[in-house]
């Protein structure tokens, strides 16, 4: 089971179940029918639009002769890798941003990478060392050097607009 299991670790068992069938030559419907669930529970597992519950994970591995456990294991570090995803920062630490530097609109409701440029020229400006440093480690170097080359180039552009 082990290498069975690191060898599809994250991918969703469905997909694993799919790839079984075609292996041993089964058709979906009727190895539905022969376990006991209905042929469409059974596509959208291996399709990947259903997650594979602990019942029907035993069904499937005692009728293929898989080690008991194998697929909801799977299932259970696909859904670790999909809540990864989910956890991977799509905004900075917020708890090391102040409030006040965003006073003009909510703070969880900005659109962090559709906005970097004014938002990295507010912190740069306002923001403290703890503030810029998390700026820093959220953006990344290039993103912040490429906004603040833009705001430099923009401030030029606008200073120029005014002396003539």
């Amino acid at each position: 089971m082990n290498t069975y299991i690191e060898k599809f670790k994250g991918i969703h068992p469905g997909i694993i179940l799919e790839r079984e069938l075609k292996k041993r030559a089964l058709l979906q419907r009727p190895f539905a029918l022969s376990i006991g669930e209905h042929p469409q529970t059974l596509n959208a597992i291996t399709k990947g639009k259903r997650n594979l519950n602990t019942g029907i994970a035993l069904k499937i591995e005692s009728k293929l002769g898989l080690e008991e456990g194998t697929l909801a294991l799977l299932q259970t570090y696909y859904d670790i890798q999909e809540e990864k995803k989910k956890l991977k920062q799509n905004t900075p630490n917020l708890s090391i941003l102040r409030k006040s530097l965003f006073w003009d609109t909510d703070i969880n409701q900005i659109d962090w990478k559709k906005q970097y440029k004014a938002i990295i020229q507010r912190i740069f400006e306002r923001g403290n060392e703890h503030e810029i440093n998390e700026i820093k480690h959220f953006y990344g170097t290039a993103i912040i050097n490429e906004a603040m080359n833009d705001n430099y180039i923009d401030a030029n552009a606008s200073n120029l607009n005014l002396n003539q």
